[in-house]
């Protein structure tokens, strides 16, 4: 029985991560034969390496990951279900949490922008992480408008995650958190970045959540600023979402 969930995982490791190679062929604009090339496979190789038919080497990945201009976690599976770590260091809101939906409205187009966060859990007081911006749908995720890495810091009463553009090195997304050792399905966060069209710094009303959640005219409405973010805001003179 162990041998047979065993092998099931695996052929699910090897399957995801085929799928993650060929959306990430995709957004860079290569054909399986030029991938093939850059990495001196033949194409049918690759085509099985995207199909899940045949398992990659460590060294095959990395050279994969290099000409794709990821990191090699970008490729690798995550379970979709929540991970146990340890929960010292770690608030109750994200405890046993390696997915994060964050939902924010863009007022620029008046589209919803969705985005993912993958946690990689440690044994640390800072747990590395990946953001992938404004995605397109969620079963190919990793083709989003902006790819970020960094890392979340936990601490008493806030968290702070702190990303770096993966393209756009000018860029830093700052988002934090308050009363984090709350727990709850959603929290309110604020964001903090560039925007590119037009160029200014911009803080985003945001909403995490630990769940896909669905997107109904309730949860746009709410992901608007509201007379009582401006009320707030006229108070201290500053911007805050909680």
């Amino acid at each position: 029985m162990y041998n047979d969930i065993r092998g099931d995982f695996m052929s699910l490791v090897t399957e995801n991560t085929g799928k993650a190679i060929r959306t990430f062929r995709k957004k860079n604009k290569l054909t399986v034969q030029e991938l093939a090339d850059r990495i001196c496979k033949s194409k049918a190789t690759v085509s099985k390496y995207e199909s899940g038919k045949i398992s990659l080497d460590l060294d095959t990945l990395f050279d994969i990951a290099q000409v794709l201009q990821v990191r090699l976690e970008q490729l690798l599976y995550m379970p979709p279900e929540n991970v146990p770590t340890e929960t010292v260091t770690v608030p109750n809101f994200f405890k046993n949490l390696n997915h994060m939906y964050i939902y924010m409205y863009d007022g620029r187009n008046n589209h919803l922008n969705r985005t993912i966060i993958n946690v990689f859990p440690e044994n640390q007081h800072i747990f590395p992480a990946i953001m992938y911006m404004n995605i397109k749908n969620y079963d190919e995720y990793q083709n989003c408008e902006n790819t970020y890495t960094g890392t979340i810091s936990h601490y008493d009463a806030l968290t702070t995650m702190e990303f770096q553009n993966q393209d756009t090195y000018i860029e830093k997304y700052i988002i934090r958190i308050l009363a984090s050792f709350l727990d709850a399905p959603t929290k309110w966060a604020m964001g903090f970045g560039v925007s590119s069209r037009p160029l200014m710094p911009v803080a985003t009303k945001m909403l995490i959540s630990k769940k896909i959640l669905p997107e109904t005219d309730d949860l746009i409405k709410s992901l608007m600023i509201s007379k009582e973010d401006i009320r707030r805001m006229k108070q201290y003179n500053m911007l805050s979402f909680v």
